[in-house]
């Protein structure tokens, strides 16, 4: 294995845009995101914390680090504060503000006074990013992720050479694309108990397993079959699809029966589970994209685009009179993964309440065999329950991962 692929990291946060810079004097590099493992390996806290503005009064602040621990901090007059641009990689260009500057929602990187560690305690030098860069930053980011984002499911990984082959979109719409990594691509992982962005951890290429669900943004090829990953994320996740057997909503949970697997599974729903419903039109076109070319559509008939391969079944029109994204075959094999992702994230929005005994869900969790968590969870897909399980899976993947740009769909 080529030794520069071996400790391939990710630096930044799309979705939090993660802010890098040097600190003169310190020795270290401070990195301010939401990542708590990444803040432990390079700011350790015995003299300095990174967090978010919470409060502010003359000469103090309150800061909640990024372990969730609020600090007091006082600030005495003539103590250095900067502003630096996010991802700003060191304090050249940093420009000397004022403590009535800084303002709430800010990030910053807080040197402590050599004292005693108990609150309130001392600044001797704070390094500050504004709120409203962060939030420019962020919305260009997912602007990005958008236009230059793939995802899917990985079919095969060479960590030698940098490769990752992912399968996007699902029946019809498939298609296998190639990501190069290099040792300049960011790379993060999933928690194994959500698909939030926010909560990825930097991880080497190594972790990235056959099967994980992926996504990439970069420089794609002309035809749209490679790219040159600027930022990869993936996450190792069950997918289950299956008939509700029993509700208990004081437990919060569900079971089903695996169609795949044929065993009664205990699904615990948690308050920040994603959970939408298909309208029937929606899901019946959904179960259209994803038939096998040939198997009556258009593209396997010869049809024209737009002629009866889909005149036949109205489009799902999203908020505001938006299109679902492929209202019908030909259209959604031309969109690709992507038109399936905008049309699930425009899905409605619903509880655990809303859910029904006997109703068909489809749903991406935690791994384990009689017992797990849901991070997403579809209902109101009976017409898509015809489908293989591999195409399930990849209408699944196509939907529930958060990037730094998924949720600009949603």
């Amino acid at each position: 294995m080529h030794s520069k692929f071996r400790n391939l990291k990710a630096l930044n946060s799309a979705g939090c845009a993660l802010l890098v810079f040097c600190v003169s004097g310190m020795g270290a590099v401070a990195t301010l995101t939401s990542s708590p493992a990444a803040l432990a390996q390079a700011a350790p806290a015995a003299n300095r914390f990174v967090g978010t503005i919470t409060a502010s009064a003359p000469g103090t602040l309150t800061v909640k680090t990024d372990g969730g621990v609020e600090r007091k901090v006082t600030v005495p007059d003539g103590v250095r504060i900067q502003r630096i641009a996010p991802g700003a990689k060191d304090l050249s260009s940093a420009a000397t503000i004022q403590f009535t500057d800084l303002a709430v929602g800010d990030r910053v990187l807080v040197r402590l006074a050599p004292e005693p560690a108990t609150d309130p305690v001392t600044a001797i030098s704070i390094v500050a990013i504004p709120q409203a860069d962060l939030a420019q930053k962020q919305q260009q980011e997912r602007e990005d992720w958008q236009k230059n984002g793939v995802g899917g499911l990985v079919k095969s990984v060479n960590a030698g050479t940098g490769e990752v082959v992912v399968v996007s979109g699902a029946g019809a719409t498939q298609k296998t694309i190639t990501l190069h990594v290099t040792p300049t691509t960011l790379l993060k992982r999933y928690a194994p108990d959500s698909v939030d962005f926010d909560k990825a951890q930097p991880a080497p290429i190594e972790t990235i397993q056959v099967g994980d669900q992926l996504r990439a943004r970069g420089t794609k090829s002309a035809d749209g079959m490679e790219l040159s990953a600027v930022e990869v994320v993936s996450g190792g996740f069950r997918n289950i699809s299956g008939v509700i057997g029993s509700i208990d909503q004081a437990a919060q949970t569900i079971t089903l029966k695996d169609l795949i697997t044929k065993q009664t599974v205990t699904v615990h729903v948690k308050p920040d589970a994603q959970m939408r419903k298909l309208p029937d039109e929606m899901a019946k076109a959904l179960a259209s994209m994803t038939k096998p070319a040939g198997e009556g559509s258009a593209a396997g008939s010869g049809a024209p685009q737009g002629g009866a391969g889909q005149g036949s079944r109205p489009a799902y029109a999203g908020p505001a009179g938006q299109s679902g994204g492929g209202q019908g075959r030909g259209q959604g094999r031309r969109g690709g993964g992507g038109d399936l992702q905008s049309m699930l994230s425009r899905a409605p929005a619903i509880h655990l309440s809303d859910l029904q005994k006997g109703e068909a869900v489809m749903l991406v969790s935690t791994q384990g065999s009689s017992e797990v968590t849901a991070v997403t969870l579809l209902a109101g897909v009976e017409p898509l329950l015809q489908a293989p399980a591999s195409t399930q899976n990849m209408l699944l993947s196509n939907w529930s991962m958060s990037s730094g740009g998924a949720e600009a769909a949603q």
